[in-house]
């Protein structure tokens, strides 16, 4: 029995990672125009019990657009600002996969789940 609440808590946890990441890749696509936004990159990180858990979120230091605005009011002497380094092909590349690896492990809960409700249901017998 130990096997199978620990496969329950292995799919709640990865559930919980891609959540989290999900929701970073959200405030990474709802800054996309936030002038020296660096977008945010979730990592995980396995706990001792088998678990998944997020790691420390890190701001990606690949270099800012410069967008070219003399009228912008955070626009140097020669008319740039720093826009954001948040690519929206990569973001939504990042919410699918994170997406589909929710769902493979609500899958994965659901199967767990109705195998405990068959075992039950044969020691009820």
């Amino acid at each position: 029995m130990s096997d199978l609440l620990r496969s329950l808590a292995s799919s709640a946890s990865a559930m919980q990672a891609q959540a989290t990441r999900l929701r970073h890749v959200s405030e990474n696509i709802a800054n996309v125009d936030t002038p020296g936004y660096h977008r945010k990159v979730s990592a995980f990180e396995q706990a001792a019990d088998g678990t998944v858990a997020n790691g420390k979120v890190r701001l990606d230091q690949s270099e800012l657009e410069r967008i070219f605005d003399p009228g912008h009011p955070l626009a140097d002497e020669t008319g740039y600002y720093d826009g954001s380094n948040v690519d929206l092909v990569i973001e939504i590349a990042d919410a699918r996969e994170a997406q589909r690896s929710y769902e493979a492990n609500l899958r994965l809960f659901d199967q767990a789940r109705q195998m405990t409700q068959s075992l039950l249901e044969l020691i009820r017998r």
